[in-house]
């Protein structure tokens, strides 16, 4: 029997990581407005609750995250919040039959204990990429994309099974197994993890800080898609089949670019490439998007481009958080993009579900070209200011 080495054993210790963390992301995203559908509870309210968390992540993460540049271990930060998330899971239906004020409440805790989970387990990918340059970070958040496709279909299944009221219950034993994943697998790399802890405020390079703007706007310029997508797209006369398949493709795409983008040289450890590409890509599809008004058999090629418009931009912004990041300052750089791009994100979606109500897909998908065009603007800007910065 070959044993693999070492490098790629930790590889695959971070991508089953990714893949449990986002296994939990993976059934919450879609089917928890689904369980408070059923509680009973109106279209306002679903919206304001659904919204409380990306509420929570835009003041929470950075703090939390931080903590790293403190000397608090990622992996004790991982383990901590997992537990708080199965505990908030298992506490939301009894909360639910009470009121819906003392719901919002675990809600809120719930946010909390989850804001720090991606952003730390990226900083220790980030971390082992660089103690080893033999490793690929984009294979091993492949890992993730799996996870969240896997829990999905799992969720689905579920869903005809048990019915709604038993997501809750599942998440909260999603995440237990998060946990213990955390505290088994992070156990090498958090005594490899490097002892220096910041003194003060560490200030970031303005060139990161242009990355980190320019990540988050492309992402954000997915509000749209994300929101009114597949309402869109069947009023254009896709059917619900031929709806779920067009995210699908997605999917399969952006698996496919994490799988071979680390094989491409040209790409390989190069930030302001990646989010170039990613940004253009999305003014592609958003702007295919518009034309798809009058010819719906665009929408499944120009969802291909998600692996572009997602993909090249987590990488692109990854590369960027990890060479641009000063020591003392990763943790507190990992947590601000994550809190740029959920502020990014919420107000894009705001802002689409108001040119969707006042034009429909068109003028929402319209909306986010100009948001992925200030992405583009944003990665000149910051491969300037790194070309400036190495003068």
């Amino acid at each position: 029997m070959t044993v693999p080495p070492p490098s790629s054993r930790d590889g695959l210790r971070l991508a089953l990581l990714y893949a449990a963390v986002f296994a939990g992301i993976g059934v919450a995203m879609p089917f928890l407005p689904l369980w408070l559908a059923g509680l009973g509870l109106g279209p306002e309210l679903i919206g304001a609750l659904v919204a409380l968390p990306i509420l929570v992540r835009i003041v929470a993460t950075a703090p939390l995250v931080g903590l790293i540049d403190r000397g608090v271990a990622p992996r004790t930060l991982m383990v901590a919040g997992s537990l708080g998330l199965a505990a908030t899971w298992a506490l939301m239906p009894p909360a639910a039959s009470l009121s819906w004020p003392l719901l919002a409440g675990v809600i809120v805790v719930n946010a909390v204990a989850g804001a720090s989970l991606v952003p730390c387990l990226d900083y220790q990918s980030l971390a082992a990429v660089r103690r080893r340059p033999d490793l690929d970070y984009a294979r091993i958040r492949l890992g993730g994309s799996l996870g969240f496709l896997a829990a999905t279909l799992l969720g689905g299944w579920l869903l005809g099974v048990v019915g709604t009221g038993g997501i809750p219950n599942f998440l909260a034993g999603l995440e237990l197994a998060s946990a213990c994943g955390a505290a088994l697998l992070l156990r090498r790399e958090s005594a490899t993890a490097p002892a220096r802890r910041a003194s003060g405020r560490v200030r970031l390079p303005a060139a990161l800080w242009l990355a980190i703007a320019a990540g988050a706007a492309i992402q954000a310029s997915h509000a749209a898609v994300y929101a009114f997508g597949s309402i869109h797209w069947v009023g254009l006369g896709l059917s619900p089949a031929e709806t779920g398949i067009a995210w699908g493709v997605g999917v399969v795409a952006e698996v496919g670019f994490f799988a071979v983008a680390g094989r491409i040289p040209f790409l390989r450890d190069a930030p302001f490439r990646l989010l170039g590409l990613g940004a253009v890509a999305a003014l592609l599809r958003w702007g295919g998007l518009l034309a798809a008004a009058g010819l719906p058999t665009l929408v499944l090629p120009l969802q291909a481009l998600h692996a572009l418009t997602f993909g090249a931009t987590q990488l692109g912004v990854m590369a960027a958080l990890s060479r641009l990041a000063p020591e003392g300052g990763r943790g507190a750089a990992q947590g601000t993009y994550a809190a740029c791009a959920a502020l990014a994100s919420a107000s894009a979606t705001l802002a689409s579900g108001a040119a969707y109500r006042a034009g429909g897909g068109s003028l929402a998908f319209g909306l986010m070209l100009p948001v992925a065009g200030l992405g583009l603007a944003f990665t000149l800007a910051a491969a300037r200011a790194a070309r400036s910065a190495r003068q």
